[in-house]
């Protein structure tokens, strides 16, 4: 369907205060049977509204689209939209990854390209690779200092992040934090030529019709710092513009019937790649959540060393994307709310545990 038109139904429903209804896309898969009805989402519906309610925040959104990217629910609790722009803080983590699948795909990394070939290190961290930064199994410590300073560049950055002492050999720790992503995205610089922000316009932003305000900052809430941009967390987007990047994911690498991103990169993705490795800090452990973690997204299974059909990336004001090929659908669960210590705000997280069952009930699947 025409996006136009889509968008024009979009807020004709958003007008008439339906809670979902039947958008349009090429997403490709599944078949084209009629999208359910309104009545259908009410249970998902009551649990986001009762969870919005006790949580006393000012407003989050929550958008399901299904197999085919047609939005079958999007509700607005309190003061949000769907096209407000904010902070999506960790959520960044699963676009950067699609970012360096797609320079994987064309051939200027592989997942075994390592620090000394592209980045000349030298000694242990020379060993690390791309597959174990995508994956937080770099053995860097996983903060500097560098990465807040919005004055400095990326290249200046990594070069401090690469005179850090090791936390571990490469492949047997999990520390999640962002010094990996940052490693990552300057071998993507190298490699390119080009600057971080650059690569994701090119690679996706122009693909997907993406505005230029989408975009990484060092500090994303104050719009601020663009040439040491927080790759793992400073990215800019509104429900609406995330939800092409999602979609991206879901269907493991097409984007309106073109291929973007061979396939099997994805299947890489759903699966732990180093099953024996020991969890020195992981955000969701904390939670009390048992989920590991694959190329820059978290596993949501009791299998994730063969691979999982739900992954997720959840950033710490709340922002959380997830795809359940499972259950045929693609969701976002949107807000910037206040600093959280914890990486992850607790409730939103929660919040998609719960409905997650719920939208396979509307769904049918």
């Amino acid at each position: 369907m025409h996006r136009k038109l889509r968008a024009g139904l979009t807020a004709l429903c958003l007008a008439l205060s339906l809670g979902a209804c039947g958008g349009g896309g090429d997403g490709g898969g599944g078949g084209t049977s009629p999208p359910p009805t309104v009545d259908a989402f009410a249970e998902v519906d009551r649990l986001a509204a009762a969870t919005f309610a006790r949580q006393a925040i000012p407003g989050m959104g929550v958008a399901i689209y299904d197999r085919n990217d047609r939005k079958v629910f999007e509700k607005m609790y309190g003061d949000f939209a769907p096209d407000r722009r904010v902070a999506v803080a960790s959520a960044s983590k699963m676009v950067s990854g699609l970012v360096i699948f797609r320079l994987i795909d064309q051939g200027f990394l592989s997942l075994d390209s390592t620090t000394a070939a592209v980045l000349g290190w030298t000694g242990p961290q020379g060993a690390i690779t791309l597959r174990h930064l995508l994956s937080f199994t770099s053995g860097l410590p996983p903060i500097a200092a560098c990465i807040s300073q919005a004055a400095i560049t990326l290249a200046e950055c990594v070069a401090q992040i690469s005179a850090l002492t090791p936390v571990a050999a490469p492949g047997t720790r999990f520390y999640y934090g962002n010094t990996h992503l940052q490693v990552a995205a300057r071998m993507a610089e190298v490699v390119t030529g080009s600057s971080w922000n650059t690569i994701f316009a090119q690679q996706l932003g122009q693909p997907l019709r993406l505005p230029a305000a989408v975009s990484y900052y060092t500090a994303p809430r104050l719009e601020a710092g663009t040439s040491n941009p927080l790759v793992a967390g400073g990215l800019r987007a509104s429900m609406n513009e995330y939800a092409s990047l999602l979609s991206v994911v879901f269907h493991h690498g097409t984007w309106e019937g073109q291929r973007l991103v061979a396939a099997s990169l994805f299947e890489a993705q759903a699966r732990e790649p180093f099953p024996g490795v020991v969890i020195g800090y992981s955000p969701m452990s904390a939670l009390a959540f048992n989920f590991r973690y694959g190329l820059t997204a978290w596993l949501e299974c009791a299998t994730p060393a063969t691979g999982c059909a739900v992954i997720s990336s959840p950033g710490a004001f709340g922002w959380t994307p997830w795809v359940d090929l499972g259950g045929g659908y693609y969701a976002i669960i949107g807000m910037e709310v206040g600093d959280a210590t914890d990486g992850v705000v607790n409730f939103s997280v929660q919040l998609a545990q719960d409905l997650k069952p719920a939208i396979r009930r509307a769904l049918g699947t």
